[in-house]
């Protein structure tokens, strides 16, 4: 993790950070509507989210949204990340309090991270994920997330890039769906 920590070196309003042909900064208001397309080709492809938001520029905004960013390939949106605060029934928080003895407060969510189809294989999700890891940590938090445990491509970069299994267990979503989900906690930094 001390390499994303390093990829990822600088403070949350920092400047626009590139490699291998992708640059990762804050998501702007302007950007939510690549976004929205962008989240359209992944959910095409990939089926996530596995249920399409109603709203969906709502849906990468959500309630204790602390930061977003996104990556950028050939001057189009290619990846987006965000960082929310924990809040009750969120199950990676609950797990690693248990496993740390922390409070859950001390935690925050990383979500909504995607890479457009056509900007894989460049470490858009690595960049993204570094950002938000270090603004986590910048305020104190220590990151946390939850995958779907049908989300094969994601637990293995989680995996791969030394994040802890804290445990899993059901989520139940506010459309009534009930889903397995894998939580993670961030390499200690």
């Amino acid at each position: 993790m001390a390499d994303l920590e390093e990829r990822a070196n600088v403070v949350a309003s920092g400047p626009r950070q590139t490699g291998a042909g992708v640059g990762v900064r804050r998501r702007r208001a302007a950007d939510l509507a690549d976004c929205v397309r962008a989240l359209g080709d992944v959910h095409a492809t990939d089926g996530y989210p596995a249920e399409w938001p109603e709203r969906p520029a709502a849906w990468l905004t959500p309630d204790g949204l602390l930061a977003a960013w996104v990556a950028e390939a050939d001057g189009r949106i290619a990846g987006h990340v965000g960082l929310i605060r924990s809040g009750p029934g969120d199950l990676a928080p609950g797990l690693w309090s248990l496993r740390t003895g922390g409070r859950p407060e001390l935690t925050a969510l990383i979500g909504r991270l995607y890479v457009a189809p056509a900007a894989r294989g460049l470490g858009a999700g690595t960049r993204l994920l570094a950002h938000a890891v270090v603004h986590a940590r910048t305020l104190g938090l220590h990151p946390v997330l939850d995958v779907l445990a049908t989300d094969t491509a994601a637990l293995a970069l989680y995996r791969r890039l030394g994040w802890t299994l804290l445990g899993s267990g059901d989520q139940r979503w506010d459309s009534g769906r009930t889903v397995v989900v894998h939580c993670f906690a961030a390499p200690r930094g």
